[in-house]
């Protein structure tokens, strides 16, 4: 249980917040790089900041702030050029570093005039990786972008998945430390929508373990033997925002205190023989959240977990919870990030912040079944596995995955696209 004023420094993400202070120490993805592909322009809020994401035509990524300093027009429906984004009001361009390069009517009136020098608007550095966007929103020196060593995996065919989702990102986040939801919303009430009375099996014991990049969540079932990966691995809730499963990573970016931005990225490894793999393209959509009679989709596993998230209200009120011993990791996670937010105060760096940059390069993660992702599985042995089985039958954790991603992925695959069982 929090009181009031603890769960407000937790949940407030704007500049100058404690935990906005601390989440600005990191990188954070924040799009697809495919969703600029038809667009070079996206509007978007971030840590309680308007900002406009943008690729320019030298391939240049950039986010600056989302209104022209000239007259506050909006620059999400800039001119990118060659280097930078043009106002679409009276021509003022921007660079990736916020830059003000030109001033077309000042530049011609006046050609000696020194005025763009002291025009800059706020903007943020943007790394590309894996199909995904990294954005960094906090002070100098900037950290390298930590490169978790499944964005490297070759010889796979990736997908990112988004969803905006209407409450505190917190409360998203905290579900990465929670097990035991697997048995009852995952499992029982999965089943239950099914029309099934049946149990799944229980939970017996759970344990939580502290790393340098995150927190480890360990847990032996009924009929599971406790040398199960389950157990002797676990599974990663990824320091600050993140959950780390080995066919996918979830972040749970804070898009306001009030709103959260999911994005998810999917690897899945091409049947042996199939080899050498190379996508063309990182797909990118957005999975929607309700039907259109306004119900919430409860089909896919992530979908279920955002219908939990937004039950709690747009902030969770954490001073009328009542926790239980398969909480701990819940409470581990609080503690720390009351921690990490004292070392900002003091000026030091938090946890998992990486100065390194061949350590930052390729960071290796716990997971249980690396050799799965990484070697890969023969095709006729896929309806045997636990992930591939489902994943040749459709997208169990997203709803709604378009027909044109659905085909790519069975080509890649090699598999049959009719076995599909979803739309």
């Amino acid at each position: 249980m929090l009181s009031e004023e603890r769960n407000r420094t937790l949940t407030q993400v704007g500049p100058g917040t404690p935990m906005g202070e601390l989440l600005r120490r990191y990188w954070m993805p924040i799009a697809g790089a495919s969703e600029l592909d038809a667009r070079p322009t996206k509007a978007v809020r971030l840590l309680c900041e308007d900002l406009v994401l943008y690729k320019d035509k030298g391939g240049r990524y950039g986010l600056i702030d989302r209104h022209c300093p000239h007259r506050r027009a909006d620059l999400s429906y800039g001119m990118v050029e060659d280097c930078g984004l043009r106002c679409n009001y009276h021509g003022w361009l921007f660079d990736e570093a916020g830059a003000c390069r030109e001033m077309p009517y000042d530049d011609i009136v006046d050609p000696a005039s020194d005025l763009k020098v002291g025009v800059k608007v706020k903007a943020y550095p943007v790394r590309e990786c894996a199909g995904l966007l990294f954005a960094y929103m906090g002070p100098a020196p900037v950290p390298p972008l930590p490169v978790y060593d499944a964005l490297t995996w070759t010889n796979g065919w990736r997908e990112v998945v988004t969803s905006d989702i209407p409450c505190n990102w917190l409360q998203c986040q905290e579900n990465s430390c929670d097990p035991v939801h697997f048995e009852w919303m995952h499992d029982n009430w999965s089943a239950r929508l099914k029309g099934s009375e049946a149990l799944s099996a229980k939970h017996l014991k759970v344990a939580f373990e502290e790393f340098e990049h995150g927190f480890l969540y360990k847990r032996v079932r009924e009929g599971q033997p406790e040398g199960s990966p389950f157990w002797t691995v676990g599974r990663v809730a990824l320091w600050p925002i993140g959950f780390f499963l080995g066919q996918h990573f979830e972040w749970r970016v804070p898009v306001d205190d009030e709103n959260t931005l999911s994005i998810a990225w999917f690897f899945a490894r091409v049947p042996k023989g199939r080899e050498p793999y190379v996508q063309k393209s990182v797909p990118t959509w957005k999975s929607p959240l309700t039907h259109p009679n306004g119900e919430w989709i409860s089909s896919h596993v992530i979908n279920q977990d955002i219908l939990a998230w937004v039950g709690q209200g747009r902030i969770a009120d954490r001073s009328k919870e009542y926790l239980s011993a398969s909480d701990r990791g819940i409470v581990m996670m609080r503690k720390r990030y009351f921690d990490e937010i004292e070392k900002v105060r003091r000026g030091e760096d938090p946890k998992g912040v990486v100065r390194d940059e061949a350590a930052a390069a390729c960071i290796v993660l716990p997971l249980a079944d690396r050799a799965q992702f990484v070697e890969g599985l023969a095709i006729e042995d896929w309806p045997k596995d636990r992930l591939m089985s489902k994943r040749m039958r459709g997208h169990p954790w997203c709803y709604g995955q378009p027909d044109e991603v659905w085909a790519d992925f069975a080509s890649a695959m090699g598999i049959d696209p009719g076995l599909r069982e979803e739309g």
